[in-house]
């Protein structure tokens, strides 16, 4: 077995491993072979796995085991002795708020989650990504700008790590920046203006190679300048913060409920743009019609909310689902809202996991698609 780089590895800035990345997810979501095998569970953050979390994942283990031996497949032992593997590993080092591991013939990979999951085994022709989805909606990669009157600093941040952004361009200091002695006046208001827009400047360019929302911090001054000139397209909030020695970590936990606050928002951009949609007749809703939409129009936006799961086997021309109760049934997959969120982000559309209830009148799952014209 070609066993591919295992992915949330421990983080050399904590003892805690670090969260999934976009391009993780993606080479996840562009495995097709049967039998992918998905295991999730929850865990207790940890340096090393409790024996309670031990206990679940041999269960999870040994659930896989029974639904893969029932199956006469070539691919079986190896790839039993793949997930043997990687659940011993995993035993032994720290854990998050959840696990995933993801076995198939050529791949092996195990993902630290932020966020609970639904506990499951799922036996499919492609992996269970809906929760690593969630878990980018939920603690999505973001930057940090920290700004003082002598330097602009950048750091990219994935849940509450925060390293330092690559490149050569940050830190960008301020040449006009005069004597730290009290008795000298400080810069202009036009000083701090001209090295702001020279940050603004430098920060987006470095945004179109790494896209990503931005947490400014600074002094109310600086805050009130730069948000009033800047032309960067995504500024997720703001932190009022004399900045001084504070440690990174402190930036981090306040970055948290700014960028929980974006986030909110995200999925009150999602509700307008469906009702807008609604309007112009450019919606469909439940899981039939979305699956059949998304194989074949333009897609815009899927709308999910975030605990609906929906085995169901295919027809035979693919385009249609079919509910289904008898999960394990090689035939059946465990979650086509799994199948749908991935199948949407490669037709190029958006995903936005919104809270249970809000698409109550659209059947829990909504999808707006362009116009053709």
């Amino acid at each position: 077995m070609s066993t591919a780089t295992t992915v949330g590895t421990v983080s050399t800035r904590s003892s805690r491993p670090d969260p999934p990345t976009a391009a993780q997810v993606l080479l996840l979501q562009s495995i097709h072979c049967y039998p992918a095998v998905s295991v999730l569970m929850n865990t207790t953050p940890a340096a090393v796995m409790t024996a309670p979390d031990a206990a679940t994942l041999r269960h999870l283990v040994r659930e896989a085991t029974r639904r893969l031996s029932s199956e006469t497949l070539p691919e079986t032992t190896q790839v039993l002795q793949a997930l043997d593997r990687l659940s011993t590993q995993v035993r032994t080092g720290p854990t998050s708020k959840a696990l995933a591991l993801y076995v198939s013939t050529g791949t092996a990979e195990i993902v630290h989650l932020p966020i609970e999951v639904h506990e499951r085994v799922v036996i499919d022709p492609t992996f269970a990504t809906r929760d690593l989805v969630r878990a980018l909606h939920r603690t999505p990669r973001h930057v940090l700008l920290v700004l003082t009157s002598r330097e602009a600093r950048v750091f990219y941040g994935v849940g509450d790590i925060l390293s330092p952004a690559p490149g050569r361009a940050f830190p960008l200091r301020n040449p006009r920046q005069r004597s730290h002695d009290p008795a000298r006046p400080g810069l202009a208001e036009a000083d701090h203006a001209t090295f702001l827009h020279r940050v603004d400047r430098a920060l987006g360019v470095h945004l179109k190679l790494h896209p990503a929302p931005v947490v400014v911090v600074g002094s109310d001054q600086l805050l009130a300048l730069f948000t009033s000139l800047t032309r960067l397209p995504r500024i997720a909030g703001t932190i009022s913060a004399s900045i001084g020695s504070r440690p990174l970590s402190e930036l981090a936990q306040r970055t948290g409920p700014v960028m929980t606050t974006y986030l909110r928002g995200r999925q009150a951009e999602a509700l307008r743009l469906l009702d807008l949609r609604t309007g112009a007749r450019q919606t469909v809703s439940g899981m039939q019609s979305c699956w059949l939409a998304a194989r074949h129009e333009p897609v815009e936006m899927l709308a999910v909310e975030e605990s609906l799961f929906y085995p169901a086997r295919l027809s035979d021309d693919g385009d249609l689902l079919v509910p289904a109760q008898d999960v394990e049934h090689s035939e059946v997959l465990d979650d086509a809202v799994d199948e749908l969120i991935e199948l949407v982000l490669h037709r190029g559309g958006w995903v936005a996991l919104v809270e249970d209830g809000a698409l109550a009148a659209q059947d829990r799952v909504a999808l707006t698609v362009r116009s053709r014209r």
